[in-house]
């Protein structure tokens, strides 16, 4: 992004800030790690205001480190041996916003490591960051659109298990898995909540929809020309969506399959590629670099499945039900492919990477897209035949973690796309909670086996 001669300074936002809102005395200090949770700490806002003016913002560099549930493995020479320094952080410009869903007044910003002096080459936002570098090198601009699945439930859990959300009219539970619009009117109360307080961080989140799950929805964003901005969209929605869900007495999720006889939730990701010129790349030739763009895909995602299915949870979506691949594949217009090509005009022409379950990292997950589509181009190869010539068209892909991070730890083009040590680090995060929740003896092995 170009900066101008009168382009407003961090502090002149932090000050706005307080001039419009007054009440609030501190802000939450935002970024995601690896497992898609947010750390970060709780600043009071005149401590913020040095912070924007110049002084030093500093986190332990481990946080990023974290395991699905907080806890530090030994990766490497981190964690354990590497004393646990701190490592700069910066504010993210344009994110600092008023949060709507807590008790007392609050705001939020993001903050991140990338374009510090000594980035943090695994945390997230870096990740992407460093590939969008690359492609605005070679002049490659992405455009980019997420859409983010999710489940209500009732606030309490039975026996630690969640139970369909109470219809906010009759009480009865919402148990029917519909597309039907009267869903949208009977929670229209927090849907349209989330998706003011989404607004209000200065997300673009639009179309709601009910679908097909016992209290499932989809919330589309619109398409975003920073790389950056769209991820930080997704993540900063899920955040704002569960506890806008707390407020009103329910709970959110973004699991990726919490019901085994419902559909699970995706992170569907829609991207174009642009030249400098506003061009469409993919539409040039015949839409020839659309095809190499989807072969690339298709060729790496066998290797990036540790990234599109995130935990142990995540596998449990593919080949169940409805539009949940099993094996990696495209097709025009085809809800079945991990790939869709969305029908729209030369200049809208994209994709739709649907692969991802909702509880993925953004940054990462469209940081492998991207690596794909790079990787397609500079190949110029044509991919396998679409769905809809061929309905047993497509590559295997692993269906567990183990499997999955022994898949993408070796290979060469992950590993020079998304870099090695990101790579080292995310694998062997990813093998150790896996092992971690291993771990425990379940009440199946009982009742099975006892």
């Amino acid at each position: 992004m170009t900066s101008t001669k009168n382009a407003p300074t961090l502090l002149d936002e932090v000050r706005a800030f307080r001039l419009h809102h007054p009440d609030v005395r501190y802000v939450d200090l935002l970024s995601l790690d690896i497992p898609g949770h947010f750390y970060g700490k709780r600043y009071p806002i005149d401590m913020l205001e040095k912070v924007a003016a110049g002084s030093p913002l500093k986190l332990p560099q481990n946080c990023v480190l974290l395991g699905a549930q907080g806890g530090l493995f030994p990766i490497g020479d981190y964690c354990f041996n590497d004393g646990d320094p701190d490592a700069q952080r910066r504010l993210v410009p344009g994110t600092l916003k008023p949060v709507t869903w807590e008790r007392e007044p609050l705001g939020q910003m993001l903050i991140t490591s990338d374009g510090t002096a000594a980035p943090i080459e695994f945390e997230p936002r870096e990740v992407l960051a460093r590939v969008l570098q690359r492609l605005e090198r070679r002049g490659i601009r992405p455009v980019v659109a997420f859409e983010l699945e999710f489940y209500l439930f009732d606030r309490a859990l039975k026996d630690g298990l969640p139970q369909f959300p109470r219809d906010p009219f009759s009480q009865d539970e919402d148990d029917q898995p519909n597309m039907h619009i009267e869903r949208l009117s009977r929670f229209s109360d927090v849907l349209h909540d989330m998706v003011s307080s989404a607004n209000a961080q200065g997300v673009d989140a639009n179309v709601i929809t009910a679908e097909l799950g016992p209290g499932q929805f989809e919330i589309n964003f619109g398409h975003c020309e920073d790389g950056l901005r769209a991820a930080d969209w997704a993540a900063l929605f899920c955040r704002s969506t569960r506890g806008v869900a707390l407020k009103h007495g329910l709970r959110a999720s973004f699991m990726s399959k919490p019901y085994l006889q419902a559909p699970g939730s995706g992170m569907h990701v829609h991207v174009s590629l642009y030249d400098q010129a506003g061009n469409n790349l993919l539409a040039a030739d015949q839409q020839r670099p659309l095809r190499h763009a989807v072969a690339g895909c298709l060729a790496l995602l066998p290797h990036c499945m540790p990234i599109f299915a995130a935990n142990h949870n995540a596998f449990r979506r593919y080949g169940a039900m409805v539009n949940a691949a099993s094996r990696a594949s495209w097709g025009f217009e085809d809800r079945d492919a991990c790939i869709r090509i969305p029908e729209s005009s030369p200049h809208n022409l994209r994709i739709e990477h649907r692969l991802a379950g909702a509880d993925a990292n953004p940054y990462l997950v469209l940081a492998a897209i991207l690596c794909g589509m790079e990787h397609g181009l500079d190949a110029a190869q044509e991919p396998i035949a679409p769905l809809n010539d061929d309905r047993t068209s497509g590559i295997d892909f692993p269906k567990d973690m183990p499997a999955a991070v022994a898949a993408m730890r070796e290979h060469p083009a992950v590993n020079e796309g998304l870099g090695e040590e990101f790579v080292m680090v995310y694998c062997e995060n990813k093998r150790q909670d896996h092992l971690a929740f291993m771990h425990e003896v379940s009440a199946r092995e009982y009742r099975w086996f006892l």
